[in-house]
């Protein structure tokens, strides 16, 4: 096995919830990070500087992914780039143009620089939103979500991971770039960064009584410290190409099965009970394999772990207010 530690990498949108796990990781592992982020001096990015190793290895470079000379710049004299940067948002004009043309920059200026290899943040966005798979189907790295649903049902976030994720394949094949993707579930756990990130709101909205009903839908789970570590890993090892699933099927759950863990775990916050829409029968969760990364070796943590960690550092952020505590059993 190669030894990575002394290697230089760039890490895209350094400051984000997934990024920021990984330029922490990356750090503890003895490598030389460059962080790209819009501002190294806003206050949002400090969380980086105090990382263990940041001071000898971390340097915060000012580049945005529609200004491609910003990236060249943070790109150039890397071993390797994991391009993590991408707006999170449902409106097209936001989203679309950044993720397909910011992942294209980024390509080429991997190239550009003869980078050793890049590992790009997907979703399973890009994957499984598609009305004519069947349903006994088991999803795996093969599928992909149907850009006309995507549009007609307005998700546009889907949409344009989707697209980016098409155009970083054909461009690191028209560049010859050694690229390599990881699709996570929807990302939970402990913040870095001060502020909320939308996949955490989710969860957030079930404890401040912004919310008095949850949806009858399914979703599935993942951890972000098992994100970043996927990335690493998918890095690190020689024989890894493709596409990467990134989740525990077990992880798959009711949103009243959310709910449910949630009340058993902080029983003290106004929890739902009662499902939006409870005159159809539950929505049953769909199949997938995370059969090609278990293969590297990745190991996952438990969904209710992963609700737990995020429930715990919201109240240690201070989104959530420390109610009379209860008794907490693993």
């Amino acid at each position: 096995m190669p030894s990575f530690s002394g290697q230089t990498v760039c890490v895209t949108g350094a400051g984000g919830f997934i990024a920021s796990w990984i330029v922490k990781l990356l750090l503890q592992k003895g490598y030389t990070v460059r962080g790209t982020v819009r501002n190294p001096d806003d206050p949002k990015n400090s969380h980086l500087r105090e990382l263990e190793g940041a001071k000898e290895r971390l340097t915060l470079c000012k580049a945005h992914l529609l200004d491609y000379e910003s990236l060249r710049e943070a790109i150039n004299g890397c071993d390797g780039v994991f391009h993590a940067a991408s707006p999170v948002t449902d409106d097209p004009e936001l989203v679309v143009e950044p993720a397909v043309i910011g992942t294209k920059n980024v390509i080429i200026a991997a190239a550009e620089a003869k980078v050793g290899r890049v590992v790009f943040t997907s979703s399973i966005g890009a994957v499984y939103m598609n009305p004519n798979r069947d349903p006994a189907k088991v999803v795996d790295e093969s599928c992909w979500s149907d850009l006309d649903f995507c549009k007609n049902t307005k998700n546009w976030y889907c949409y344009a991971k989707t697209v980016a994720e098409q155009a970083a394949w054909e461009e690191a094949e028209e560049k010859g770039v050694e690229l390599v993707v990881v699709n996570p579930v929807l990302v939970l756990g402990p913040l870095m960064q001060p502020t909320v990130n939308a996949s955490i709101i989710h969860i957030l909205k079930y404890l401040n009584g912004s919310v008095k009903t949850y949806a009858n839908s399914v979703q599935a789970y993942v951890h972000v410290k098992d994100v970043a570590l996927a990335h690493l890993l998918v890095y690190e090892t020689p024989s890894a190409s493709g596409r990467y699933l990134c989740a525990e099927p077990e992880g798959m759950l009711h949103r009243g099965e959310v709910v449910e863990i949630l009340a058993k775990f902080f029983p003290e916050y106004p929890i739902p009970t009662k499902c939006s829409d409870e005159t159809k029968p539950r929505v049953k969760p769909y199949k997938f394999t995370n059969q090609k990364i278990k293969e590297l070796g990745m190991e996952f943590t438990a969904v209710k772990q992963c609700l737990y960690d995020t429930v715990k550092s919201l109240q240690e952020k201070g989104h959530l207010p420390l109610l009379v505590h209860t008794q907490h059993e693993d």
